[in-house]
């Protein structure tokens, strides 16, 4: 008898793994592909299609999920918590939010309801927690540290906060703010170069920022200092680079203690590592936090000294995934000598809209489609920027982007950019005079328009074009 023949049955391809979707390590974990191939957020059991935003509002826009940045400080606030209690750890742990990464209203009043404390690192980020206080926007239990060089207008708020019963803390920078604070009614803390350096991004041989190990040893006495401050570069992305130097600030806290007895903190700063090109896993938050813990405990039993409150100051880590940026594909483009890859340009800016492209931490960008996410016809791209500049440009450093290639059945397509929500407003210009983006929150099952796309009038009035001219 002839053998029957079996069909074959095509594997379904995983559309979600395939675009990197749903996995906590690459911060992920609410985004989904819907059965239409569009891209979908969700918060518990309401769902958001990134589509029907686009369809509502255009592109260029930012869409900021505040769940996922309350999601994220509650969730290591509670994991210092749970060790500290496990390893009899005797001190306690802050988490102090980073306004420079994104000061805009909606990120940081979020972060505060979670119950993180606040970072400021200028007189105009500081003014801005006076006008929450003023509005009786938080209890007088918040703690500020005010990092940077301080202007005399800085310290002259810091202490005006502090006359108004604020725990107000400034970090000591250098001899001049030294001498002026020697009368600070309040806690002061003062910041460390360690002399010490970890493989991580914009590690620098030489710190412009605080005062080294031994003339800190040499100073004796610092009226006041509660906190020993220290930070150690950006985008960290071992372990390593986060346990020696605690170790090694530990063993300065010991030398210190003895001539400053209200010293009993320690801030380890931020440069806590996002994953930003989804390609490789990076240590569990989980390992981190019992490792710290760990060695802080060990390390300040061994010198006999009390164990330190520990405050971290990470910015981008709980800023970065909670928001996406969306532009539409105007067209594409043949490139020169290079036939396998297409220009892809977009209705936006790397200068204007993604300036950390090239700044803070020279990061990839991680990017899908916000629609036709399901096609099997893929193409290899580079994107161009809709402004006038040849700088304007994503190359993947030489590699490539994947997305759908565009066909009479993929008419219009749109793409995502994730991890946009630290430092882009800030660093966001109008090259070429390009429009800020609109900004939409998404929260509670509702989508709200926060900020209007700018237009061309607002736009003439920065630059004095009011319309009084002829």
């Amino acid at each position: 008898m002839p053998k029957k023949r079996v069909k074959k049955t095509a594997r379904k391809k995983n559309w979600r793994k395939f675009w990197r979707l749903g996995m906590e390590e690459f911060n992920t974990q609410y985004f989904d592909v819907n059965e239409s191939g569009e891209l979908v957020v969700k918060e518990g059991y309401y769902q958001y299609n990134i589509m029907d935003i686009v369809r509502k509002y255009g592109t260029v826009t930012e869409v900021f999920f505040p769940f996922i940045l309350e999601n994220r400080v509650r969730d290591l606030i509670e994991l210092f918590n749970a060790y500290i209690k496990i390893l009899n750890y005797r001190g306690k742990f802050y988490y102090h939010y980073v306004m420079k990464s994104n000061q805009n209203r909606d990120f940081v009043l979020p972060a505060i309801a979670e119950g993180a404390h606040i970072e400021v690192s200028s007189a105009n980020e500081l003014f801005l927690v006076k006008r929450m206080l003023e509005k009786d926007q938080f209890n007088h239990k918040i703690r500020v540290t005010c990092n940077g060089p301080k202007t005399e207008q800085y310290i002259s708020l810091i202490e005006e906060l502090r006359g108004k019963g604020l725990i107000v803390v400034p970090i000591i920078e250098n001899y001049q703010e030294l001498h002026r604070l020697g009368k600070f009614k309040g806690e002061v803390g003062v910041r460390i170069n360690l002399d010490l350096k970890v493989d991580a991004h914009w590690d620098k041989k030489y710190n412009h920022f605080g005062f080294d190990e031994e003339e800190v040893e040499k100073i004796g006495r610092i009226r006041n200092l509660s906190i020993l401050h220290y930070h150690i570069s950006t985008q960290n992305e071992r372990i390593e680079g986060f346990i020696r130097p605690l170790k090694r600030a530990i063993g300065l806290y010991a030398k210190l203690k003895p001539h400053n007895p209200n010293l009993d903190t320690i801030n380890f700063g931020g440069g806590m590592a996002v994953p930003y090109e989804k390609k490789k896993k990076l240590f569990s938050t989980k390992s981190l936090v019992s490792q710290m813990i760990k060695v802080a405990k060990k390390e300040s039993d061994k010198l006999g000294v009390k164990h330190p409150n520990l405050v971290c100051e990470w910015g981008s880590y709980f800023t970065a995934p909670s928001q996406i940026t969306i532009f539409k594909i105007l067209c594409e483009k043949a490139i020169f000598k290079k036939p396998d890859t297409k220009w892809y340009f977009i209705d936006g800016s790397f200068i204007a809209h993604l300036t950390d492209t090239w700044s803070v931490v020279r990061h990839k960008w991680h990017f899908t489609p916000a629609n036709h996410m399901n096609t099997r016809r893929l193409q290899k791209v580079w994107l161009a920027g809709s402004t006038c500049d040849a700088d304007d440009r994503y190359t993947a450093s030489g590699n490539y982007v994947l997305l759908p290639k565009i066909t009479e059945d993929v008419p219009d397509l749109y793409l995502v950019t994730y991890d946009t929500g630290s430092y882009q407003d800030t660093f966001a210009n109008n090259h070429c005079l390009v429009s800020k983006p609109a900004v939409v929150i998404c929260q509670n099952g509702e989508v709200k328009l926060s900020r209007k796309r700018q237009s061309p009038e607002e736009l003439g009035k920065i630059f004095g074009w009011n319309g009084d001219h002829k």
